[in-house]
């Protein structure tokens, strides 16, 4: 196998393990106008990036949330999907509470309470539909 079909299929299982369907969500919404743009990120972020010794899964989720809350307010979308893979990597909800205002540090007042607000939404559009996924609202 080669290294780059090895990233991929390393990426593919860690994305399954967040969201079984984020491949086939991304290649549905971005393919048609950039073909192979699912597998390019399938590969190169989940299987070149996440898949990386020195970090769990969690910890790298928490990261991006992090990093996404104090880059601000653009990435709102992007925050709502890396908020419930790091749910799904098992953190808790106290915990992406507390990494989003910890980033009230680097990021400022406002680009940390968007993210809580973002992260608020996400938990109330969880517990008012168990199953539903932030891809459904965007």
């Amino acid at each position: 196998m080669s290294i780059e079909r090895n990233a991929l299929e390393k990426g593919r299982a860690i994305a399954r393990n967040l969201n079984p369907d984020l491949e086939e969500v991304l290649a549905e919404r971005y393919d048609a106008d950039l073909p192979g743009f699912a597998e390019t990120l399938i590969e190169s972020a989940y299987g070149r990036l996440y898949a990386r010794e020195g970090l769990d899964l969690k910890t790298r989720q928490l990261a991006t949330v992090a990093a996404l809350t104090a880059i601000g307010g653009q990435t709102g979308p992007q925050l709502k999907v890396n908020i419930e893979h790091t749910l799904a990597a098992g953190a808790s909800e106290r915990e992406v509470l507390e990494v989003i205002l910890q980033m009230a540090a680097y990021g400022g007042w406002p680009a940390a309470i968007n993210g809580i607000n973002t992260a608020r939404e996400l938990f109330a559009e969880r517990a008012a539909e168990p199953g539903a996924s932030a891809w459904d609202t965007q």
